[in-house]
């Protein structure tokens, strides 16, 4: 007899990036799919030695459950960044999640009821489709352009309700797209006269190579608007502890959701990212890590230039991808098998997409690996491009 499972399951996929990095475990192949800091990066001398004195110092309390809202300073150090950023936060608004990905789950439970409507980038966070399609929302994907989310598309989609628009302003993954100014002008108005919510998740604030800081566009929205943050990107992803900052009166349900979900994220690592955040080393190791990144982007898009010459790409300002659109309307799904045989991965654009589409697109990875490992694996790819084009010529 077979068991049945829940309904909301039916629907929800496999992780395509998960599958994908399992495909390209191989030490042969080089992989630009996952979103994955360069292992020199993360920080293991500091984080060992925070370790080391948070036990000497803390003991066995260091090693207990917390609170479910998570470590006092840690979110105290958190609001104190919006704060700077302009906006008017108190701690008691900061619940620390294990990872941001627990966040969107979260929220998921605490506002997504089946068949609520759900505008979201096109493409967008391919775990976020994951995470709250669990919910069963009706997906309302708007087409993204150079400048962000088209708000044009966005104010006929609001048009017919939404609960939830979902937003990556900031280096979006998977396009490495930033939102302008003037585009960011424009959501917020829209915005201000619907009654959706915006989840701004902004896991890369503090990786941007190029440009000046914009404020988030929570700060004009106070009482509709969700932020996302994460220390997976400037520490290390294996510590998994990330943060939402959300209006005060949804955090008695955030939380009791928190509890529900795990009772309370690690107390060790929230005590030693806190000691990291109040040493010099932060600000050092960040420094370090924008510059090394900075240098890894510039490698990948060389690269690209010298040899896919005939794709599109974007140009980010930060982050961790690029966005390849291929030509001729070539398969990105096809390319991927050639590309797995001549050693080299990447994510086919399809997974992005919440209603399908993509199918000539591609995300690229470029802070995992170093300019040669970069230049080796776009010299793969293109030799990849080649072996498609010629299984597509009439014999």
């Amino acid at each position: 007899m077979s068991i049945v499972t829940a309904q909301r399951m039916r629907n929800v996929r496999r992780s395509f990036v998960r599958e994908i990095l399992k495909a390209a475990a191989s030490r042969d192949v080089i992989s630009f799919a996952g979103g994955l800091p360069n292992p020199k990066m993360i920080p293991v001398a500091q984080i060992g030695r925070a370790i080391q004195e948070v036990l000497a110092e803390q003991g066995p309390s260091a090693l207990q459950y917390c609170a479910a809202e998570g470590h006092p300073a840690l979110r105290q150090w958190v609001a104190e960044q919006y704060n700077v950023a302009g906006l008017s936060v108190v701690p008691e608004q900061i619940l620390i999640t294990t990872g941001s990905q627990q966040a969107l789950d979260l929220l998921g439970k605490v506002l997504i009821e089946p068949g609520d409507r759900v505008i979201v980038e096109d493409p967008t966070y391919v775990a976020a489709i994951q995470s709250l399609g669990i919910f069963e929302p009706e997906w309302c994907p708007v087409l993204m352009d150079s400048e962000g989310i088209d708000a044009d598309g966005l104010r006929t989609a609001l048009r017919g309700g939404a609960k939830m628009v979902y937003a990556m302003p900031n280096f979006q993954n998977p396009t490495g797209i930033s939102y302008s100014a003037a585009r960011r002008e424009a959501v917020v108005e829209l915005l201000q006269h619907s009654e959706a919510i915006l989840i701004e998740d902004d896991p890369y604030n503090r990786l941007r190579y190029r440009g000046q800081a914009i404020p988030p566009m929570a700060r004009d929205l106070p009482t509709r608007a969700i932020l996302l943050g994460t220390f997976s990107k400037i520490f290390a992803p294996g510590l998994r502890l990330g943060w939402l900052c959300a209006p005060l009166e949804l955090m008695e349900k955030l939380t009791i959701a928190k509890q529900a979900a795990d009772l309370c994220s690690e107390n060790l690592g929230q005590w030693a990212i806190q000691r990291l955040l109040a040493s010099g080393e932060f600000e050092r190791h960040l420094k370090t890590i924008r510059e090394v990144y900075a240098s890894q982007c510039d490698a990948m898009l060389d690269a690209v230039a010298r040899h896919l010459p005939d794709v599109q790409t974007t140009r980010p300002d930060g982050g961790m991808f690029l966005w390849i659109t291929l030509p001729d309307n070539m398969s990105a799904i096809e390319l991927f098998q050639r590309a797995i045989a001549r050693g080299v991965a990447f994510v086919p654009g399809q997974a992005f997409f919440a209603r399908g589409g993509g199918e000539d697109t591609l995300r690229l990875n470029f802070t995992h690996g170093d300019a040669s490992r970069i230049d080796e694996g776009m010299r793969r790819l293109a030799l990849a491009v080649e072996d498609l084009r010629s299984a597509q010529v009439p014999r």
